[in-house]
């Protein structure tokens, strides 16, 4: 028999679940569907690698160089374009952001060599600056810190259906070589960077703003909730200090969770821009064939994203799960070094099943400190720095495959900095933690 503070519960539960399930079908999708685009045209230079290099003479060492470059101006222009986005509103901002990375992904198609590869990376960088802190800033918007690690988890399944889907694309669009005279490579931006423009105007139309905005949220479910995260933000910012900037660089966890993201970062992308060239070296597959292998460990990767974000619900286990998710990491990092090539393809899978369970989870964190114009620079300054990791990642790695003719050689020094990261995750404290802490410390000294 139930008891009637039970029954309250059940009462309340329900239209809780109600409604978020009406957020995620109305705004994930949209959301999901342009970061996969977003990620398709960030790293489809991993595919066009080999015969662009050919065509354009370019070096490991330019090519990783080049890749890396993205994220320096990316990283730059981050902390500007979330505090913009706090000001204008995502539906204009996120719409900006799509028109001018979907034109410059397309102009990639026509560069030339080396000079105009690395120009055209760094446009693109600032282009796309601010689209994934802007979208973490969006996300508080319409959902608690209880909601939010599984919404993150939903989201970055754009980056896993990327690297699925443009595996396969873009081994297709390679064997279109020579086609009304344009290299595959060519063909692979051309067609890759259109759609983002497409979406940009399907963006402007349907996105609101915030549940106020919504026209499919009723109204007064529109204002209780805009107000119950008001007042998580204010409880944060009253906790913390943290509704300015300056509150986010005093922070030491910001800084904690930006070491942890950098190491993260670090693994990702060296995984995505040298993935295709280690598979394709064997000499024993066609473009498509090296396509669909590549994306193997997104299928992986998408699973993880999928099922696992949703345990984080609360502080010890997002730091468990946080932990465990890069020790994995790092262990599958290791197998693929050392290992023979089916068994090291086995052990990127297993790697890459935690790349987006460790990803939503890290974020948790630092939002769970700040609020108000704190939060949206404090999000842009842990993913600007975060992402450094991207240029680093990249641009070591090819200067390894170059100087030792291996590119597994890298792969023992991303293990080695994700079981740092690992033990430095343990230290990580959500905002809740630290004034249960502070209020024990008064509470002490007092009795004292």
């Amino acid at each position: 028999m139930s008891t009637p503070s039970s029954s309250r519960n059940s009462t309340h539960a329900s239209p809780h679940a109600s409604l978020n399930a009406l957020l995620f079908r109305k705004l994930m999708p949209l959301l999901v569907i342009s970061y996969v685009i977003s990620f398709l045209d960030r790293t489809n230079i991993a595919l066009a690698k080999h015969t662009m290099s050919i065509d354009l003479g370019l070096s490991s060492a330019a090519y990783g160089l080049g890749a890396g470059l993205f994220f320096l101006t990316y990283a730059a222009f981050e902390i500007p374009s979330n505090l913009v986005m706090h000001r204008v509103g995502a539906r204009f901002w996120i719409t900006r952001i799509m028109v001018t990375w979907g034109v410059l992904s397309v102009a990639m198609a026509f560069v030339r060599g080396e000079t105009s590869f690395y120009v055209m990376r760094l446009l693109l960088g600032v282009a796309e600056a601010g689209l994934f802190p802007g979208v973490m800033l969006y996300l508080t918007y319409w959902f608690g810190r209880e909601d939010r690690a599984r919404a993150t988890g939903y989201f970055l399944l754009g980056v896993c259906v990327a690297n699925i889907v443009g595996g396969p694309l873009g081994g297709a669009l390679l064997e279109m070589d020579g086609v009304l005279g344009f290299h595959g490579w060519q063909w692979l931006f051309m067609v890759e960077g259109a759609p983002a423009v497409l979406l940009a105007i399907v963006v402007w139309k349907i996105l609101p703003d915030r549940p106020t905005r919504a026209s499919w949220l009723p109204r007064e479910e529109a204002l209780a909730l805009e107000r119950r995260l008001a007042a998580e933000q204010e409880a944060i910012g009253t906790g913390h200090g943290g509704h300015t900037f300056r509150a986010a660089l005093a922070d030491r966890q910001i800084w904690l969770s930006i070491f942890v993201y950098f190491c993260h970062q670090l693994t990702i992308y060296t995984v995505i821009f040298f993935l295709p060239g280690i598979i394709g070296s064997s000499g024993h597959f066609s473009p498509f064939v090296v396509g669909v292998l590549t994306s193997t460990p997104w299928v992986a990767a998408a699973l993880g994203a999928a099922l696992l974000p949703r345990f984080a619900s609360n502080s010890s286990r997002s730091r468990r799960m946080l932990v465990g998710g890069l020790l994995i990491m790092a262990a599958g990092m290791l197998v693929a070094a050392y290992s023979t090539p089916v068994i090291g393809f086995l052990g990127v899978c297993v790697s890459a099943s935690m790349f987006f369970v460790v990803q939503s989870i890290i974020f948790t964190f630092p939002s769970s400190r700040l609020s108000g114009s704190a939060l949206a620079g404090g999000l842009g300054l842990v993913n600007t720095c975060g992402l450094l990791g991207g240029f680093v990642g990249p641009t070591v790695m090819g200067i390894i495959e170059q100087s030792t003719g291996k590119a597994m050689n890298g792969l023992v020094c991303l293990a080695v900095a994700l079981i740092v990261a690992a033990m430095c995750s343990v230290r990580l404290r959500h905002g809740h933690e630290t004034r249960k802490t502070s209020d024990a410390d008064r509470r002490a000294t007092n009795a004292a």
